[in-house]
C-alpha cells in the first residue's frame, strides 16, 4: 500500500503553483507541476485547487493576521495553503503548523520559519473572532471577486447564492455511457462490483458518489465509458442528429462532445480546433471510442482556410467564453478574469457565429453553447446574432429544456441556444 506524502512535501509543491496563478498565470499552464507519483499528484491538486477555490477568504484572513504584510510572494502562498489546510480540518492543527514551517527549508525560505510559525499560531488563537469579523465581507463569504458576485446577483436574483456556493464545491464526476458498446444498468452493476457507487443522470449519464482515477473505471480503455460533465452531455443530445448528416464540431477540443456525437449517430463529422496539440487529444478520444472523424487544426472563424464548399446539416459551436460556469473545476478562473472579459468574449462569439452561418445548410441547425453564466455571452449574443440574420430562427430546445443550465451538485453551468437556418 502506498503511503500518503508528507504534508511539508505537499506544501512545497503546491505553494509555487499557487504563486504562479496569483501572479496571473493560468493553472492549466502548470498541469505538469503536480508530480507523476499518483499520491503526490492527488494531494498537491487538492491543496492547490482548495486554496484557489477559497482564495478570497484566505487572502483576507492573511491580511488580518499579518499587519505588516507578507512581502515574499512564495511565503504568502505557502501561508494561504496552510490556512486552507487548517480550515479544511483534514489535518491536526499542530501537524499543519509544524509541516508548513518545515517546508520553508525545501522552498529555500529558511529565514521565514519563525514568521510562518508566528502567523499560523496567531490565526489559531484568534480564528473565531477573525472569522466572525470577516464574514460580513462578501468576498470572504462567497469566495468570488466582488464584481463577479454583483454580476451574478443582478442576473439571477433568486439563484445567485446557490450558484456561488456551487462554484466553491468539489466538482461531481460525471460519466457518459457509449451506447454503442455498453448498457447503463449493466455498467452500474460493474461499478458496484468494483466498490464504486453511482446514480443515473439524464439520458446516458452517471454521477459517481466519489471521484476515482479514470484508469479505475471498468471499460474506460475499451471506450465503453467517458468522463464528461452531465450538463455538457446535453449538447450532443440537443443537436437532433440523424444518420448520414454532415456535422461540424467547430471548437472541438478536448473531444468529449465530438465523441458523444459519433456515439449517437453515423455522421460525417469534421472536428476543428485552433490548437494543433489539442487536436491530438480529440483524435485520441475518438480512437479510444473506436469511432472515426476528420480532425483538423484550424480557426473556425476563418472558413476560407478549411471549408470545402459542402454545407453542414448540423453545427456545434461550443465557443470560447469566460468559463464562469465551470469555476469549481478551474478555480483560477475566478481570480484571473476581469470585468471586461465577458464583453470581449461576446465580440469573438458573434464573429464565430457569423462565420459558421456561412457553412450551414438551409434548414440546418446550429447549437450555440457556452460554459458561462454571464448573460452578456449568452442570450445577448444569440439575440444580437438573430437580429442581424433574417434567415436565423431561434428554436425551443428538445423537451422545452431551459437555455440556462445553472451550476448544481450534479452538473456545471451551461447555456444552449438552437438556431435554424
Amino acid at each position: 500500500m502506498k503511503t500518503a506524502p508528507e504534508l511539508w512535501a505537499v506544501f512545497s509543491r503546491a505553494a509555487p503553483i499557487v504563486s504562479k496563478v496569483v501572479a496571473g498565470e493560468s493553472l492549466a499552464a502548470h498541469a505538469n507541476s503536480f508530480g507523476a507519483d499518483t499520491a503526490m499528484r492527488g494531494a498537491t491538486m487538492d491543496m492547490v485547487y482548495g486554496t484557489l477555490r477559497r482564495f478570497g477568504r484566505g487572502d483576507a484572513l492573511l491580511d488580518a493576521i499579518a499587519h505588516r504584510g507578507v512581502p515574499d510572494p512564495l511565503v504568502r502562498t505557502l501561508l494561504l495553503c496552510a490556512l486552507y489546510a487548517l480550515e479544511s480540518g483534514r489535518y491536526a492543527e499542530h501537524v499543519t503548523v509544524d509541516q508548513a514551517v518545515r517546508s520553508c527549508t525545501s522552498l529555500a525560505k529558511p529565514m521565514a520559519k519563525n514568521f510562518v510559525n508566528a502567523l499560523l499560531r496567531r490565526f489559531l488563537r484568534e480564528r473565531t473572532g477573525l472569522q466572525a469579523r470577516l464574514e460580513s465581507d462578501p468576498v470572504v463569504r462567497w469566495m468570488h471577486p466582488l464584481w463577479w458576485i454583483e454580476r451574478v446577483r443582478a442576473a439571477y436574483p433568486e439563484e445567485w447564492q446557490t450558484m456561488l456556493a456551487a462554484g466553491n464545491q468539489h466538482p461531481p464526476m460525471g460519466l457518459r455511457m457509449n451506447r454503442r458498446r455498453a448498457d447503463r444498468d449493466a455498467y452500474l452493476q460493474r461499478l458496484a462490483d468494483e466498490g464504486m457507487v453511482a446514480r443515473k443522470a439524464d439520458a446516458s449519464g452517471l454521477v459517481l458518489d466519489k471521484p476515482v482515477p479514470v484508469e479505475r473505471l471498468p471499460g474506460f480503455a475499451a471506450g465503453e465509458v467517458s468522463v464528461q460533465d452531465i450538463g455538457a452531455q446535453r449538447a450532443a443530445e440537443y443537436l437532433d442528429l440523424s444518420n448520414g448528416q454532415r456535422v461540424l464540431d467547430a471548437c472541438a477540443a478536448p473531444g468529449g462532445k465530438t465523441g458523444h456525437i459519433l456515439e449517437l449517430a453515423d455522421v460525417d463529422l469534421l472536428a476543428l480546433d485552433a490548437d494543433a496539440e489539442r487536436c491530438e487529444r480529440v483524435r485520441q478520444n475518438v480512437d479510444r471510442l473506436g469511432l472515426a472523424a476528420t480532425v483538423r487544426a484550424a480557426d473556425c472563424a476563418r472558413p476560407e482556410e478549411w471549408w470545402d464548399g459542402r454545407p453542414f446539416d448540423r453545427i456545434l459551436a461550443d465557443v470560447p467564453c469566460t468559463a464562469s460556469g465551470i469555476v469549481r473545476r478551474h478555480p483560477d478562473i475566478k481570480w484571473l478574469r476581469r470585468p471586461a472579459d465577458a464583453a470581449r468574449f461576446a465580440r469573438t462569439q458573434l464573429q464565430i457565429l457569423a462565420a459558421l452561418w456561412q457553412v450551414l445548410a438551409p434548414g440546418g441547425k446550429l447549437l450555440y453553447v457556452t460554459c458561462s453564466v454571464f448573460p452578456e455571452e449568452n442570450n445577448a449574443v444569440t439575440e444580437a446574432f438573430c437580429a442581424l440574420q433574417p434567415d436565423a430562427a431561434r428554436l425551443a430546445l428538445p423537451g422545452n429544456a431551459p437555455s440556462h443550465l445553472l451550476p448544481s451538485a450534479e452538473h456545471d453551468g451551461f447555456f444552449f441556444a438552437l438556431i435554424q437556418k
